[in-house]
């Protein structure tokens, strides 16, 4: 069920995302501590405690990130404490985020669990993938 969304926008996105390969996994087993800063598509399986900067992101069922997420595209099935900025989210039935959400295309999930507030903007978002300043460790919450 896609809510606040643009049809042609939206496609477009999505498409681009999917033609994508996998180039970067986080293994299930990793536990990364500090900020990531990707091009093309991730995956996460593991856990990051840092913010994230990039173009295509998924976040499996076992995926955990503890920061801000930054990206071009998010696909969301697993936990999220912190913000997340993207042109396109998908938030599957198992997801959980908790923090704001700022989308021009949001795609929920009967079941995804979505706790803080949200932001449809009427444009396209300029994201500044090639930024690498790191963000104050204050600017995500804390794990519990």
């Amino acid at each position: 069920m896609a809510i606040f969304s643009k049809k042609n926008s939206f496609d477009q996105e999505s498409q681009k995302a999917d033609k994508e390969a996998i180039s970067s996994i986080i293994d299930a087993k990793m536990t990364m501590k500090g900020d990531l800063l990707f091009e093309g598509k991730a995956r996460i399986d593991g856990t990051i405690d840092g913010n994230i900067k990039g173009e295509h992101l998924i976040l499996s069922e076992v995926g955990k990130v503890y920061g801000n997420i930054e990206v071009s595209t998010f696909v969301c099935h697993g936990l999220l404490e912190g913000n997340v900025t993207a042109n396109l989210i998908t938030a599957s039935k198992s997801c959980r985020i908790i923090g704001m959400i700022e989308s021009n295309n949001l795609s929920v999930e009967p079941g995804a669990e979505l706790n803080g507030e949200m932001k449809i903007a009427n444009k396209e978002l300029h994201l500044d993938e090639k930024n690498t300043t790191s963000p104050k460790k204050e600017d995500h919450p804390a794990k519990d």
